[in-house]
């Protein structure tokens, strides 16, 4: 008896429990990532463990992207799973779907197609809400393709056509967000030419080029520079909107001239006005090469590090106040001797902190990192990003490296 048929719902049947259990299992095997090219890898590896023989992919105008039933013909197999020899010609696919749709339609997304022989083939096509992808190719030895197998194929090929969908979807919509990102990422105002400056930037992971870490200079009167590093929470495009709001506020409220924590405090004003606008940490250094100091101000940003002149590194204490946007306030400068022999390194988190580590420990690493006593800024960077392994780190990383020149004479006769 059917067990659909009978009065206990159909998962009652051991069997049909059991069945439903592998198909799960089954689907489950396919569309584990946002890549295309995988999941019809994971397509044809998982037609060929259910039905034997091989499977291949053949993309709807040969190639990977999204295309409506019928609007091109078939390219050529990828990632065939078992004999290429046993699948029939390309041609027999487009010929097949061509001759069974009426004249000037497009062929039917839910066509399985199939052909006899001493080598039976089946066709089915990887297409969800009329979204043509191209086919599900199999083709074994003599034994005919059964309907329940079709049926299974098809379920297979129709749940790989929707992650399809999905990573083109995902695709398109990183492609938009990298542009804008790309768009909102300004660079850095120059430095008085007394000071050299490094800037270097690395996104975690792949999934975004620009997020919510920042460095900025900013020129002021008599020789002085604003040096600044924030980070914004979060991640990606809003991330990114937030930041290039923080920069805009930051160089209009610089123009003043105010001290850095009169600067953050203003900052705090402004982002507090925005509800909408995400908190963001930041530290503020002014760079007196005159009066041979830096001024620093931070708002819940991690310390500064200076490197002196035999290249120890070691971490400055500035009071920390609270971060921007939260309304409170309450920022302290605290203020250092700075010399020609010194270079200074302000960082976002992403550089030294490490999931399930203290940060204490986590900045002692820092501190623990040598430098050659010459090093340039652009050195100072490779060397702490190399020791750090900053490339594999957990979080977006924004560097900042900084030395004054050392005045000659002619400089100071000029």
């Amino acid at each position: 008896m059917d067990p659909l048929a009978s009065g206990g719902g159909p998962e009652e049947d051991p069997a049909v429990r059991s069945r439903l259990t592998a198909l799960r299992a089954s689907a489950a095997r396919i569309g584990t990532t946002l890549d295309e090219n995988a999941t019809c890898a994971e397509l044809t590896r998982e037609a060929v463990r259910q039905v034997g023989g091989t499977a291949a992919v053949l993309r709807a105008g040969g190639g990977a992207g999204e295309h409506e039933a019928g609007e091109h013909g078939p390219g050529e197999y990828e990632t065939v799973n078992g004999d290429p020899a046993l699948l029939p010609d390309v041609r027999w696919v487009g010929a097949a779907a061509q001759e069974t749709s009426a004249p000037g339609e497009a062929a039917d997304p839910d066509l399985v197609l199939a052909s006899g022989g001493a080598r039976p083939a089946l066709c089915v096509p990887l297409a969800t809400d009329r979204h043509r992808y191209g086919w599900l190719v199999c083709a074994r030895e003599r034994t005919p393709f059964t309907p329940e197998e079709t049926g299974l194929l098809a379920l297979l090929a129709e749940r790989a056509a929707s992650h399809i969908r999905q990573a083109q979807e995902h695709e398109r919509v990183r492609g938009i967000v990298g542009k804008l990102q790309r768009a909102l990422l300004a660079e850095p105002g120059r430095p008085h030419p007394n000071l050299d400056v490094a800037i270097r930037y690395l996104p975690v992971g792949q999934s975004a080029l620009v997020g919510g870490d920042w460095c900025e200079t900013v020129r002021l009167h008599f020789g002085r520079t604003l040096l600044v590093v924030g980070d914004v929470m979060g991640h990606g495009l809003e991330a990114a909107v937030d930041m290039t709001a923080y920069r805009s506020s930051l160089r209009s409220i610089a123009s003043a001239d105010l001290p850095p924590h009169r600067v953050l405090r203003r900052l705090d004003d402004s982002a507090s006005a925005e509800p909408e606008r995400r908190p963001a940490t930041c530290l503020i250094a002014r760079v007196d090469p005159n009066r041979g100091q830096v001024t620093f101000a931070s708002a819940g940003h991690l310390p500064p590090a200076v490197i002196d002149a035999r290249g120890r590194t070691s971490l400055l204490a500035v009071p920390v106040g609270p971060p921007l946007g939260t309304g409170l306030g309450g920022y302290e400068p605290a203020t250092y001797e700075l010399d020609p022999g010194k270079t200074l390194v302000l960082f976002t988190d992403g550089l030294v902190e490490h999931r399930g580590e203290d940060i204490d420990d986590s900045l002692d690493r820092l501190a623990g990192v040598s430098f050659e006593a010459t090093a340039g800024v652009e050195d100072v960077i490779d060397t702490v990003l190399a020791r750090l392994d900053a490339r594999h780190a957990e979080d977006d990383v924004a560097v900042l490296a900084a030395q004054l020149h050392a005045r000659t004479q002619r400089d100071l006769d000029g």
